[in-house]
């Protein structure tokens, strides 16, 4: 639904009015203008971005951060910028304060819809991609974004993922030390080895066995894993590309789990330090806890049921583990599993089978279609089977059933729990199904007559009859720290921490990504490229798409796109041995990898010798003090990307940061989090979307082409026919007015609905602004150099004083709403004041850029306003000369009275009392209370 930018007809409308027309030729010359000048370059301490002579050398850096875009075909809709618009006001206004400001914006243009453009049409990925770009580049100037151009960069680059590829290389060719709690080079642990200081065994190894030792140490490293293997496409998914029903988001095909080589990344041994970190970081408390959540620390013990390792963050419950659960994955459950059922096996534990072999298959066939989420989600049906084998209790010897069950993720933990089924209500439930015995361990309180008991209480059912454990009588506390002893000193297990994290799945069965800068030689282990080699392109291929499948083959094997390229696969390079025969990896990284260092290329985005110079980074994104973190100073996008991103990010940069390359801890200092811009949408009477734009409202009701249709309210998006670009409100009403809107909205934090038609209003306040200055008939400039009277100069101070916490605090909105009533004050005088409109002008600069710059240079000015200095309140008017207190009669309003700011106390009594008089008819006040500054209550 839309409205006309303007109501009155061409032939109207004054020639020099602010108008739709008139803004677009105001701002295509200023776009013009920045980018003849370099306006927005920021000064590097070195190298070639060094401009000793820049208006901001040496000032106080700010360096600011947008999550940047992911460039698609269909480009910005009106809510994509609107992060975008909020740092470029906070960045422009810095800049005006004194900041050398980095504002830089990239493109992680790596990604799965221009590999599957390329597989329907032929269209090699990069000419889509960067066509792209190109696009997002375009409605980016458009909206006069102030961006320091020479920085910019898309991670599809080949002189920007070289760096990608080294950065893998450095965390390849690293361990992490858990004694000195940090990532160190594999040359390290290998002297360590020769030295004898990690045992004698190494001396007994030959070559290959002492390689194969190395890599299961490196940060980097290949694993059979399980996946989301999707036969329909031929290709691994992320979690995030799994439908809640186990399909391919895309393409709707059934994804199944399953094991195969993958390259991993450990993660999880910088889960401490991952969540320790947090605290020093200004980021929103939910982004926080979202984070610690997913890393998931958990304290207890790994105890050893004879060849099964299970992890419990009870072992004071142990004596009440009366059966185990595996997962249907875990490696050992082929080896477990009986060839017949043995004596006393219960039917329900069968499956309805005739052997533990049959039973077993057909329940990890099952269990393989689902995915983990499925899985979790239908753990109320307690469903497993017994596989025939029987494991020991450490505690009291007792022999208990295995079984398998896809509750039980091989993800997670070990893969294998032990069930207490007293003290766990999944593990009751399970028990209850399958006719297990239960043992409570932890005495119930006083009236408890429920099933499984998950509170605290001291330890019951749990000694053993030698008498050297007995828990009986403890504290939950004391009880686990018993137990650990004990386990440790029997060799039953030890006490552990384990994370719900698990190690970075880092490979993708992709054309359009970044190759690994890999070779396996004739043993079939991996060997890093050299630097000189860098980067390993991707070589030209006939066809993008992996080899697909029958939808349901789940024992299909990855073929790779780059495979088929034999040529550039089977390699002869000489690493330093001579020349040999090798063959590259075929996988590419994932799309996060790009995104996990950008921050780090902007400071340096030129520099083919480092990956980023050492003073850049040390100036941009350096710690600032004692306990600072480092890194960006504002970093904004949406919290969708709370977890993931933000995390692999932080992990590549500690290891950066633990070899030396980077002076800061973590990549940003500060999070915000924009809210969204959603929109109405509405159907007709068959539930099918029309366009938006088309509907037209009459008495409180909605009309598409005649026909009621009902109102929803959600998304943007092309399917609900909603979206708007920034394109159509740029030509409708300008750009400045479009970025008004956006930021007038509300909070910047806050989602909220979109409304072309009330677009209109900042369009209007715009105009006020203009006529402030320009004759719209004449085009002359009308601000009259006369002085301002005391009331507009005190206005004045009030706005800039608010305007200036506002913009420190990103309340956008507000700062406008202050500008607003600003101009509305100047509006209402014969003529404004040139002491008055010019800070009106440079605090509108941050929101309505090119409109202050065409009025800076119609009030005289030359040049761009952009360093210009952001006006200052005078103190002196800030003090009120007057104040008003109501006056309240037993809690009651009954008049107010205005009296000099410094009024006594005792003049403020008189004057409030005669106010009141005819209230109080003739009685004394038993009291009458002031509260200096705001009211005066009296009671009777």
């Amino acid at each position: 639904m839309s409205e006309p930018a303007e109501t009155t007809t061409a032939a109207d409308t004054p020639r020099f009015r602010y108008t739709a027309a008139l803004a677009g030729d105001i701002e295509r010359r200023w776009q013009d203008f920045w980018e003849q000048h370099g306006t927005f370059d920021a000064p590097n301490p070195v190298g070639e971005l060094a401009d000793p002579g820049h208006p901001r050398a040496g000032a106080p850096k700010l360096h600011v951060q947008d999550m940047f875009p992911y460039p698609s075909g269909s480009g910005l809709h009106v809510g994509h910028p609107l992060g975008y618009i909020g740092t470029d006001s906070y960045t422009r206004y810095k800049r005006m304060t004194g900041y050398n400001v980095l504002h830089p914006m990239g493109f992680d243009a790596f990604g799965l819809p221009a590999e599957q453009y390329a597989v329907q049409t032929g269209t090699h990925p990069r000419v889509t991609t960067e066509a792209n770009v190109e696009r997002y580049r375009a409605q980016l100037r458009r909206l006069g974004l102030a961006y320091d151009n020479r920085r910019t960069f898309s991670t599809t680059d080949e002189d920007y993922y070289r760096w990608t590829q080294w950065i893998f290389l450095q965390v390849f060719n690293s361990w992490y030390d858990p004694d000195q709690r940090k990532a160190r080079p594999i040359d390290d642990l290998i002297a360590e080895f020769e030295a004898g200081t990690r045992g004698d065994e190494w001396a007994r190894l030959d070559a290959n066995q002492k390689r194969k030792v190395i890599d299961d140490h490196r940060l980097a490293y290949v694993s059979e894993a399980p996946v989301n293997w999707c036969p329909g496409l031929g290709t691994v998914l992320a979690n995030e590309e799994v439908t809640p029903d186990g399909r391919s988001e895309r393409g709707n095909y059934p994804v199944f789990k399953r094991s195969l080589k993958q390259w991993m990344m450990r993660i999880t041994a910088y889960g401490d330090r991952l969540i320790e970190d947090l605290d020093g970081l200004d980021w929103p408390e939910p982004v926080k806890m979202m984070q610690r959540n997913w890393i998931g620390r958990s304290q207890g013990a790994h105890v050893r049921f004879d060849d099964i390792t299970v992890f419990t963050t009870r072992p004071d419950t142990l004596f009440g583990a009366t059966y185990m659960v595996l997962a249907p994955e875990h490696e050992l459950v082929s080896t477990l599993t009986a060839d017949a059922w043995p004596a006393g096996t219960k039917d329900a534990w069968t499956g309805g089978h005739a052997t533990p072999a049959e039973a077993v298959a057909d329940y990890r066939a099952k269990a393989a279609a689902k995915t983990d989420e499925e899985r979790q989600a239908d753990a109320k049906e307690k469903t497993g089977v017994f596989t025939g084998a029987f494991a020991t209790n450490p505690v009291n010897g007792a022999k208990v059933p295995v079984f398998i069950a896809d509750y039980v993720l091989a993800g997670y933990g070990t893969g294998a729990i032990m069930a207490v089924p007293a003290q766990d209500t999944r593990d009751w439930e399970f028990a209850e199904a399958f006719d297990l015995p239960i043992i409570r361990t932890v005495e119930p309180v006083e009236g408890f007559d429920g099933k499984a008991f998950t509170g605290d209480g001291p330890a019951i059912n749990s000694a053993r009859d030698d008498g050297t454990l007995d828990l009986n009588g403890l504290g939950v506390a004391d009880a686990k720290a018993r137990m650990i002893e004990w386990l440790e000193k029997n060799g039953h297990g030890a006490g552990a921490t384990t994370y719900r994290l698990r190690d970075w799945l880092f490979s993708r069965q992709r054309y359009w990504g970044e190759p690994f800068p890999i070779v396996y030689d004739e043993t079939g282990m991996p060997v890093a490229l050299p630097d000189s080699m860098l980067p390993v392109a991707l070589p030209e291929v006939a066809d993008f798409s992996p080899r697909t499948f029958d939808m349901n083959d789940a024992d299909s094997e990855p073929e790779t796109p780059l495979s088929r390229a034999k040529e550039w696969v089977e390699v002869e390079l000489d690493l330093g041995d001579g020349p040999k025969r090798y063959t590259r990896e075929t996988n590419t990284m994932p799309q996060w990898a790009g995104s996990c260092w950008y921050e780090l290329r902007y400071l340096d985005p030129h520099n083919d010798k480092a990956l980023v110079d050492p003073a850049n980074e040390a100036y941009w994104m350096g710690p600032q003090g004692p306990g600072d973190t480092g890194g960006v100073d504002l970093y904004v996008g949406g919290v969708e990307h709370a977890v993931l991103h933000l995390l692999y990010a932080r992990f590549w940069h500690k290891v950066l940061f633990d070899l030396g390359h980077v002076s800061s801890v973590e990549p940003f200092r500060k999070l915000f989090n924009q809210g969204y811009i959603q929109a109405y949408a509405f159907r007709d009477a068959r539930g099918i979307a029309v366009p938006a734009d088309e509907v037209v409202e009459r008495d409180g009701a909605w009309y598409y082409d005649g026909q009621p249709v009902t109102r929803e309210y959600g998304k943007m998006g092309k399917g609900l026919k909603n979206v708007v670009t920034p394109d159509e409100m740029c030509d409708t009403y300008g750009a400045d007015t479009f970025r008004v809107y956006e930021m007038a909205m509300g909070p910047l934090d806050v989602s909220r609905p979109w409304d072309t038609r009330a677009v209109v209003g900042s369009q209007r306040f715009l105009q006020r602004a203009w006529r402030l200055v320009v004759d719209e008939e004449t085009g002359a400039v009308r601000t009259t150099d006369d002085p301002a009277d005391e009331k507009t100069r005190r206005l004045l101070a009030k706005v800039i004083d608010g305007v200036r916490g506002d913009m420190e605090e990103l309340r956008f909105n507000t700062a406008i709403a202050k500008l607003i009533e600003l101009t509305n004050g100047l509006t209402g005088l014969p003529a404004a004041p040139r002491e008055a409109v010019e800070p009106l002008v440079l605090m509108m600069a941050p929101f309505a850029p090119h409109l202050a710059e065409e009025l800076w240079g119609k009030l005289g000015h030359t040049g761009s306003l952009t360093y210009a200095d952001f006006p200052v309140a005078d103190p002196a008017l800030l003090v009120a000369e007057t104040v008003t207190y109501p006056i309240q009669i037993n809690g009651k309003v009954r008049g107010k009275i205005e009296v000099a700011a410094d009024a006594d106390e005792a003049t403020v009594r008189a004057t409030a009392l005669a106010e009141i008089a005819d209230h109080l008819g003739g009685k004394e006040p038993r009291k009458v209370i002031l509260v200096k500054g705001r009211m005066v209550s009296v009671v009777l």
